[in-house]
């Protein structure tokens, strides 16, 4: 299977009345040596039963906020219930495994901002036959439209490599991810020299909590996708399981990298927190300087102060001066004491 990433121009979807009663967003054929042929639900459900006489295979997509998809989809095709049932009570994070003789893939898409803190995510359920690929959703998957734009330029032979080709859009999908992150913490880090590092700080903790969280959505289980590997159905080419293999091994690099992404992450708010209570311990420093600075001038101004009898230097024409230089000894010894203390620690 070739893939490729240019993008064509979207073609117009022909809306059918059946399909909208269905809940069929698209249909489409695969032939050997043809181009895939768009069909309507009443249509696919002729060619269900002849492709299950010949080559080939069908591929449909349904809007699971449809009253009406699932039980078309039970009515007219041979699909587990335990596909249904992972759809209701299921787990979201990504994984596949094998379900009898068919199947089962979680895969998650994800709209990803580094400046904005909402995300938006949404999943699509694949189950995957020797002739039928089932791909049904609630919210709109990027993965599906562009697949959808691309079936002219592409070659898909099997339902297996449709599938294969929507994990290899979700691991270009986290590496984009990782490497636009990869850019925005390098703006951040830039920005720190410059001390600017309160909001900087909190932008780092929110873009770590996003990759983590994108990380366990987007990461496929290991243990269901090894034993995959290890027992995979009979009707899956041997090419096909090496694809499978190919895929692990470029997903692990890709994590490896979101690993390290958010461990720097981690490294550069502890920097930032450091130099926040540098920054705190030298404004808390100032402060006291300046508390033992003014206390000579304080502890004389509130002596004097009294309203009392009997106060010293009253009387004396040089009793001011005397006051400015004995306060004036008392701030010089402060100072110097805490300057001291300073350059002791």
């Amino acid at each position: 299977m070739q893939k490729t990433h240019f993008m064509p121009s979207e073609r117009p979807a022909v809306l059918n009345f059946n399909d909208e009663v269905t809940g069929l967003i698209y249909g489409f054929i695969f032939r050997p040596g043809r181009p895939p042929e768009r069909v309507s639900s009443q249509q696919v459900q002729d060619a269900y039963q002849q492709i299950c006489h010949s080559e080939g295979f069908i591929w449909l997509h349904v809007n699971l906020t449809h009253a009406m998809a699932e039980k078309w989809l039970k009515k007219h095709f041979t699909i587990d219930e335990l596909f249904f049932e992972e759809i209701r009570e299921g787990s979201r994070s990504t994984r596949i495994e094998r379900q009898g003789n068919s199947l089962l893939a979680v895969l998650n898409d994800v709209i990803f901002n580094p400046e904005d803190s909402v995300d938006e995510t949404s999943t699509l359920w694949v189950s995957c036959h020797p002739q039928l690929v089932v791909t049904a959703r609630h919210k709109p998957v990027r993965l599906i439209e562009l697949l959808y734009k691309r079936l002219e330029y592409i070659s898909i032979n099997s339902p297996i490599e449709l599938m294969v080709y929507l994990l290899q859009e979700q691991e270009d999908l986290l590496e984009n991810i990782v490497r636009r992150a990869n850019l925005y913490v390098d703006r951040i880090e830039e920005c720190l020299l410059t001390h600017h590092v309160k909001k900087n700080r909190a932008n780092l903790g929110r873009l770590r909590r996003m990759l983590l969280r994108f990380q366990r959505l987007l990461a496929p289980e290991p243990t269901a996708l090894f034993r995959l590997l290890n027992r995979p159905p009979a009707w899956i080419a041997p090419e096909v399981v090496q694809n499978f293999r190919q895929f692990t091994e470029e997903f692990s690099v890709v994590l490896n990298d979101l690993i390290a992404l958010t461990e720097r992450i981690r490294l550069l708010q502890e920097e930032i927190t450091s130099r926040q209570m540098e920054q705190s311990n030298r404004t808390l420093y100032v402060l006291t300087v300046i508390t033992v600075l003014a206390l000579p001038i304080n502890i004389v101004a509130g002596f004097f102060g009294m309203n009392v009898g009997g106060i010293p230097l009253a009387n004396n024409h040089h009793g001011f001066l005397l006051l400015v230089v004995i306060v004036g000894v008392f701030t010089l010894l402060a100072g110097w004491w805490a300057l001291r203390r300073r350059d002791d620690s």
